[in-house]
């Protein structure tokens, strides 16, 4: 009899013992019983052990599938990093089939895509450093340096995977691969249908598919070869994922990269402090086409000022097309003062403070520190703070209003649900059927609207006064984002409604975002990310009474560990989630040893854990 330690696909419980009369390789997929269950359910072989001291029930079936060595080490690193169980960080992984037949057939690409001078040095640069920060600026042409890696992998019989933000996978980057790349290209993410995985998934088997562009789950995909990883848009935050494991592919990428020794490159317009700190870079400045921009900004509180409206209703009048965006869909609120655009800050920690309606009160959710709801703003003296409700519901309602002759469409992901939703309202944009495009997050990302004129960017505050570490960071990058989509040929403007001009304009007009980069980089040190690790610990439970006496003991506990900093702790920002309280504890700590340590010392079956929070 063989004895086997199995780990249940998807389930947080610890790895489990079985038996078998076979020799079974660890990796292998299984079916077996649990006491409770009427069905088989499926599990992954960990490893062989010595016979237990206990009885052990037997593995019910052996399937064809199976996960290679590296599968089992990622997903090993996953749990002991992303601190969740080996059954759920495997579970990340579409495993391989023993029983497919390959084909062995080299195909040869040709792009016939001639890279610039500045390209080409970028491309040398990619051969020689082998991970690296493609630090591109908007329209200068990041794509093609994409697909000449990608080219040069596929024609040495090895894949590629492309990674980008869900929410960007547009029918363009797929008519620009499969030019190039055929049918050897496919794309994955979560509007994709369930048969055209399965078609996907079988042309990975066979070989036939040699690269993949598609949101992070497709770093899990089953490459016999993978030698090449490409994040597109690496500083997006939807790398991070916020159900369990709380992994963040972008990071995850790097350190696939760096232990197997593959080819990296993440690229970005307004790169993350965290890469541009990590890997070498290389900066792209010149633009694709010939374009000038003119920013304005506009520091009416009013949604749509009549200086907005003027701008929007000017471009509309030449022929040309819109976007206006908002930060966040439907309808978020946040607390600024009406005067001066600032929020309420907290006087220990330089982030802004959030409300506590129930309390009547702000409070800071780093240290904790809670202050009663001022009467005016304290930065100003004379402006009232006010909870503002914005949404792209109410933008587009008044911009039919105040434009009835125009076609105007919303794009956020209340909207669009599906893949074919996305491709036929950008088709629409780019064929002239839309005037206004009113956005969320989704309008930032790599689209190319070659008649767009005008970007209205509403609610910039908001995200500028958040209380993170990350606010600053978070808002000029968006801006830059939205910035970028107009005017990608000949001349464009943007109107940002702002009562923070000073900060935006500096790094948008006078300076450049690596500059920005770098005075963040010094304000950080010895604080926050990516000198310091950090972690949330969250705590939900149906019971408030239960889950606050939980939070309180492990306060108490972590607060008495000389190796790691409470940062804060209180209520979560949304308090009460599908019927459930919640309050988080925020750690910090130089010692990632012991930082994770902490982590798995916490047994609550009310915890969730995320490291390297995007809070």
């Amino acid at each position: 009899m063989n004895y086997y330690e199995v780990a249940i696909l998807k389930s947080p419980q610890e790895n489990l013992t079985y038996q078998s009369l076979d020799e079974i390789e660890n990796g292998t997929k299984v079916l077996i019983s649990l006491r409770n269950r009427k069905n088989l359910i499926e599990a992954v072989v960990v490893k062989k052990v010595e016979e237990p001291t206990f009885k052990c029930s037997d593995i019910g079936e052996i399937t064809s599938f199976f996960y290679s060595t590296e599968m089992l080490e990622i997903a090993t690193f996953i749990s002991q990093y992303y601190v969740c169980s080996f059954g759920e960080a495997i579970s990340l992984y579409t495993p391989f089939n023993k029983e497919i037949k390959i084909n062995e057939e080299q195909q040869l690409f040709d792009s016939k895509i001639v890279l610039s001078n500045e390209q080409e040095k970028a491309f040398e640069f990619y051969l020689q450093k082998k991970q690296f920060l493609l630090f591109a600026n908007t329209g200068s042409g990041k794509t093609e340096i994409y697909i000449k890696a990608i080219e040069k992998v596929l024609n040495e019989k090895a894949n590629a995977i492309l990674l980008m933000p869900e929410i960007s996978l547009t029918p363009q980057m797929e008519n620009r691969l499969e030019k190039v790349f055929g049918n050897s290209v496919a794309i994955w993410h979560s509007k994709v249908s369930k048969k055209r995985k399965e078609q996907v998934l079988e042309g990975i088997y066979t070989g036939n598919i040699k690269v993949v562009a598609g949101a992070r789950s497709a770093l899990f995909l089953p490459f016999k070869n993978l030698q090449l990883i490409v994040v597109d848009e690496e500083h997006d935050e939807s790398y991070k994922s916020d159900s369990k494991p709380r992994y963040n592919a972008k990071d995850l990428s790097i350190y696939i990269a760096k232990k197997y020794n593959l080819n990296l490159i993440l690229g970005s317009a307004t790169a993350s402090i965290g890469s541009f700190h990590k890997l070498p870079f290389i900066r792209l400045k010149k633009t694709y086409f010939d374009t000038s921009k003119r920013v304005y900004f506009d520091n009416s509180s009013q949604e749509l000022s009549v200086a907005i409206i003027e701008k929007i209703s000017t471009t509309l009048s030449r022929g040309n097309q819109v976007i206006v965006f908002l930060p966040t869909r439907a309808n978020f609120k946040y607390q600024i003062c009406t005067s001066c655009g600032k929020s309420v800050e907290c006087p220990y920690c330089s982030v802004s403070m959030s409300l506590h309606k129930n309390d009547l009160a702000l409070k800071c959710h780093y240290c904790g520190y809670t202050q009663k709801i001022p009467d005016s703003c304290p930065s100003c003296g004379n402006g009232i703070i006010h909870n503002l409700r914005v949404g792209t519901a109410e933008v587009e309602e008044r911009l039919k209003e105040l434009f009835p002759q125009k076609i105007v469409k919303r794009f956020d992901r209340d909207e669009i649900k599906t893949d074919n939703k996305l491709k036929s309202v950008l088709n629409e944009f780019n064929s002239n059927k839309i005037d206004i495009l009113v956005g969320t997050q989704m309008l930032s990302k790599g689209h190319d609207y070659h008649n767009v004129k005008l970007a209205v960017v509403l609610g910039i505050d908001s995200v500028l006064n958040m209380n993170s570490y990350k606010s600053r960071e978070r808002a000029l990058s968006l801006l830059i984002q939205i910035a970028g989509r107009s005017g990608r040929k000949g001349e464009g403007e943007v109107i940002v409604q702002t009562q923070n001009e000073e900060f935006f304009d500096y790094y948008i007009n006078n300076s450049d975002y690596e500059e920005f980069l770098k005075s963040e980089l010094e304000f950080r040190e010895g604080l926050y990310p990516p000198y310091l690790k950090m972690a949330k610990i969250i705590f939900a439970h149906a019971n408030g009474l239960k889950v606050k006496d939980e939070l309180d003991r492990y306060v108490k506990l972590l607060k008495q560990n000389g190796n790691i900093e409470v940062v804060g702790f209180g209520q979560s920002p949304i308090f009460k989630l599908a019927n459930k309280y919640r309050y988080e504890i925020i750690i910090r700590s130089s010692n990632i040893k012991e930082l994770l340590k902490v982590l798995h010392s916490i047994k609550s079956t009310m915890v969730t854990i995320d490291m390297d929070t995007n809070f």
